[in-house]
């Protein structure tokens, strides 16, 4: 499998979800299963079959973390020498040439993604068009509504 980048910030965030379904959750499913047995006949028991789907999906979400830590490279952009260059971690204050409007957004891993928060993917289009970019520099945007161009006003490594 190849490596999968991250922030150390997600990282962390991966590890605190990991943890929270190995030592909180995981625990309270298997006391759920154990109770539903209590009531009798499993065939027709809903708690129960509620249980070990809730159990299913809590245990490949384990596995799923792990496998993506075990393959994560993980990188501080806080310690990589500031370029002024836009790379993975970075974040970077764009304008919009077209509406006019500013935006910052912060480049990360597919895990750590949240549009709402400013937070985007390394694979989106936006961040394809960024990295690379020095401050001054324009880029074109490809996305549904039609290419959009943006000019790149600062990069800062946070």
């Amino acid at each position: 499998m190849s490596q999968i980048p991250m922030t150390l910030r997600g990282a962390d965030q991966l590890r605190e979800e990991l943890n929270e379904l190995k030592n909180i959750k995981r625990p309270r499913i298997i006391a759920s299963i154990a109770e539903a047995r209590e009531h009798g006949d499993l065939k027709e028991n809903a708690e129960y079959h509620a249980a070990r789907e809730e159990q299913g999906f809590c245990e490949g979400r384990i596995q799923e973390i792990e496998a993506k830590l075990s393959n994560a490279q993980i990188i501080d952009v806080t310690k990589m020498p500031a370029t002024g260059r836009v790379i993975f971690g970075a974040t970077v204050t764009v304008y919009n040439t077209h509406s006019e409007e500013e935006a910052t957004y912060r480049i990360v891993g597919d895990d750590e993604a949240d549009f709402k928060q400013n937070l985007i993917s390394v694979n989106s289009p936006m961040a394809r068009g960024l990295i690379g970019k020095e401050v001054d520099d324009v880029t074109v945007v490809k996305t549904p509504g039609g290419d959009v161009e943006y000019e790149v006003i600062k990069v800062e490594y946070l």
